[in-house]
């Protein structure tokens, strides 16, 4: 039990990932506050949160979106207003290729080639797919009774489904895996994995493929979309977008999916209660991603000196948007910390961000959730924790990754029946 929150580090306290909500409770009382040790603005209110979201233009620059202070500008910010600065040391930030850290105009030309991939006619193609997807994954463990559902069904479907999205071919979908997360872990400060360089590669592979030869599919659709002016992109800008896809995507639709099962093996008449009436899912993923937002936070940096509530920010400040805490921001969700399925405003939670910067893939991970847990909930009864490895009710083993940006469970491990 923390006894003084003033004193924590949100960003390198085992605990507060472990259990990030009472410290949420705690910083509510002051929804804007700058935290003493490194200097950073911590937002979690609700309606402070929307506000940086929707200065993303010139105000609050993403180019620290996942770094914040580490390293930060290699410059101090003498002005009010520090944007050229940005601009001739963004490329010494991590992660400064890929375009959620980009800023307009550069952040809307490359959005607009994912926009073009994520297409109505293309998500519901994509859904067809995960449907019969998820029947194949859970036909490899349900004669077993238990799983480990992380390993056993959220990575490869979501790997899966990514790849089905973006046409990569059936031959070469094993040999991407699931991605080295970029999850701002600060024991390692690893933010470019290899992994991810090799996906970056491959994808590099394709679209150069494609544009030499054209065929009739989705890599080609992608290889030869341009930018609203008309331009020709660089095969490895397209080839940056689809590998973030995977890095960002398919790790939080895990966490999402992993926390969902969390939910309904605690509470198993809310199980039943899916089960039986499976138009309730959706309204159910819906206030999952409030009640456990799989990103907690992202950062901004102030290129102009503003103020939000009653904080002055100079320029150059870090600021930490707290997702997470937002979503359970009482002066905007009634018991914000009880999960409820008939929430009226559950579609206003901030668990794919506003603005600009809104998750391009939010209806894909919508579409993933629901139709894995209708799957999952038709073909298995009685899902509940594995108390060997997880401990009894009331004394629960669960183990969270230790990252100020993911509410990431390590492992689930399940026991169910197989349905008749």
């Amino acid at each position: 039990m923390i006894d003084d929150f003033a004193a924590c580090d949100f960003l390198t306290d085992p605990s507060l990932a472990n259990d990030p909500y009472p410290y949420y409770d705690w910083l509510h009382q002051c929804p804007v506050l700058r935290e003493p040790k490194r200097g950073i603005v911590m937002v979690a209110g609700y309606d402070e949160a929307v506000s940086v979201w929707r200065d993303d233009k010139e105000t609050f620059s993403a180019c620290n979106v996942v770094s914040g202070p580490f390293p930060g500008l290699p410059v101090r910010a003498e002005s009010d207003d520090i944007s050229p600065l940005i601009e001739q040391y963004r490329d010494t930030l991590p992660l400064h290729e890929y375009f959620a850290s980009f800023d307009p105009p550069k952040h809307t030309d490359h959005r607009s080639l994912l926009m073009r991939l994520l297409t109505p006619k293309r998500l519901q193609e994509n859904e067809t797919y995960l449907w019969r997807l998820a029947d194949q994954q859970i036909d490899t463990f349900v004669d077993q009774g238990a799983c480990e559902f992380v390993r056993a069904f959220g990575n490869p479907f979501t790997m899966l489904a990514i790849a089905d999205l973006l046409g990569v071919p059936e031959d070469d979908r094993a040999r991407f895996g699931r991605a080295n997360q970029l999850i701002g872990n600060l024991d390692s400060e690893t933010f470019e994995p290899a992994s991810i360089q090799n996906m970056e590669r491959w994808f590099v592979e394709y679209v150069e493929e494609r544009r030499r030869e054209p065929r009739d599919d989705v890599l080609t659709h992608m290889a030869l979309g341009t930018f609203p002016d008309g331009t020709m992109p660089a095969a490895v800008d397209v080839a940056r977008v689809a590998t973030f896809l995977f890095a960002a995507g398919q790790g939080t639709t895990v966490d999402l999916l992993s926390s969902g099962l969390l939910m309904l093996a605690e509470r198993p008449a809310l199980q039943q209660r899916l089960r039986d009436d499976p138009r309730q899912i959706p309204a159910f993923v819906e206030e999952m991603l409030r009640y456990e937002s799989p990103i907690k936070s992202n950062f901004r940096l102030v290129a102009r000196t503003t103020r939000l509530g009653d904080v002055e920010l100079p320029a150059g400040t870090n600021v930490l948007v707290m997702n997470g805490a937002a979503n359970r921001d009482p002066r905007r969700f009634e018991d914000p910390d009880d999960f409820q399925l008939e929430r009226p405003n559950v579609g206003e939670h901030l668990a794919f961000g506003r603005g600009i910067h809104a998750c391009p893939g939010a209806p894909l991970a919508r579409a993933e959730a629901r139709v894995a847990l209708e799957r999952l909930l038709d073909r298995v009864d009685d899902i509940r924790l594995d108390e060997a490895q997880h401990g009894p009710p009331g004394d629960r083993r669960l183990e969270w990754e230790p990252t100020f940006l993911l509410r990431r469970l390590r492992a689930l491990h399940l026991e169910f029946t197989p349905s008749s």
